[in-house]
C-alpha cells in the first residue's frame, strides 16, 4: 500500500474543497462588484465564498442521492435531472441570499459560482450514471 503525501491527503479532504471555493467564488464575487463601495465588494465576497462553501459540501451527496433515485429512467433523464434539480436549488438559495445581503451585482456573482457548479454536476452525473451502467455489465451507449 503506497503511502500518500500530506499535499495529497489536504486535497483530498473536504475542508480543503470547501475552503478553495470560498476563496476562489469569494473573490470572484469581489471582483463582480469592483464598481461599487470597498464594505459592498467585501460582503459580497463573503457571502459568495460562504454560499459556495456549503454548496460543495451539500451537492454531492445530493447528486448521489438524486441519481440514485433516477437510475431506472432513459439515460438522458438519469443524467441530466440530478444537476439540473440541484444546481436550480443552489441558484435559487444563491439569489435570495445575495438579495437578502443587498450585494448589488447579483448576476454577475452569481454567474461564475452558478456555471461552475452546474458544470460540475453534470459531469459527476454522467460519471455516476456511467459506473451504474458499468456495474450492471451494460455498456453505456
Amino acid at each position: 500500500m503506497q503511502k500518500r503525501s500530506g499535499v495529497n491527503k489536504f486535497l483530498n479532504h473536504s475542508a480543503a474543497h470547501v475552503a478553495g471555493a470560498f476563496l476562489a467564488m469569494g473573490s470572484w464575487a469581489v471582483f463582480a462588484n469592483s464598481g461599487h463601495p470597498l464594505p459592498d465588494m467585501l460582503l459580497a465576497g463573503l457571502v459568495q465564498g460562504t454560499l459556495s462553501g456549503l454548496i460543495t459540501l451539500v451537492m454531492k451527496k445530493c447528486l448521489e442521492a438524486l441519481s440514485a433515485q433516477f437510475a431506472g429512467g432513459p439515460a438522458p433523464v438519469s443524467i441530466m435531472a440530478p444537476p439540473l434539480m440541484v444546481c436550480s436549488v443552489s441558484t435559487a438559495v444563491l439569489v435570495g441570499v445575495h438579495a437578502l445581503a443587498g450585494t448589488p451585482e447579483i448576476l454577475a456573482t452569481i454567474a461564475v459560482p452558478a456555471s461552475v457548479a452546474l458544470t460540475y454536476a453534470i459531469i459527476y452525473s454522467y460519471s455516476l450514471w456511467h459506473q451504474r451502467k458499468g456495474s450492471e455489465g451494460k455498456v453505456p451507449a
